[in-house]
């Protein structure tokens, strides 16, 4: 598990090696937004971003490819307007969302923590040392 260096947290994102192609929403709330990302994200991911207190995200639930970048001067004017002033993390990238054109994110967050490790989308009771399950992750039952 490693923490973004707080000198880039406006600028381009840079993540570990791996098959990072495949991304989606995996928790949402008032306290965290959670992408995960993988090879095959039907069966697990590998790699999570995750925003505390997110103040601000325009994303899909679903995409591919982002290619993380430094936020413009006129996202980072437009984000200091909507919350008031510029939040400790501001994180732009373009993504493939199956639309005729990439999709443009911003999120704005007052912390992120990048985290490797596998998370597994389905109920597994032989779980290897350092896995875990995802959040929606139930046991089977009656």
């Amino acid at each position: 598990m490693m923490a973004a260096p707080q000198e880039s947290r406006h600028a381009a994102i840079e993540l570990p090696d791996g098959p990072w192609w495949d991304w989606d929403v995996v928790a949402w709330n008032g306290g965290e937004f959670r992408l995960g990302a993988g090879h095959d994200i039907s069966y697990c991911h590998g790699l999570e971003l995750v925003f505390s207190d997110p103040l601000f995200v325009i994303c899909p639930t679903a995409f591919q490819d982002p290619v993380f970048r430094a936020p413009t001067p006129d996202e980072a004017r437009m984000i200091t307007r909507q919350v008031g002033e510029r939040p400790p993390v501001l994180v732009a990238f373009e993504a493939d969302a199956h639309g005729p054109e990439p999709s443009s994110c911003l999120i704005a967050a007052e912390g992120l923590e990048v985290v490797e490790g596998i998370v597994v989308r389905h109920w597994r009771e032989d779980l290897a040392p350092g896995r875990r399950v995802a959040p929606w992750v139930r046991p089977p039952g009656p």
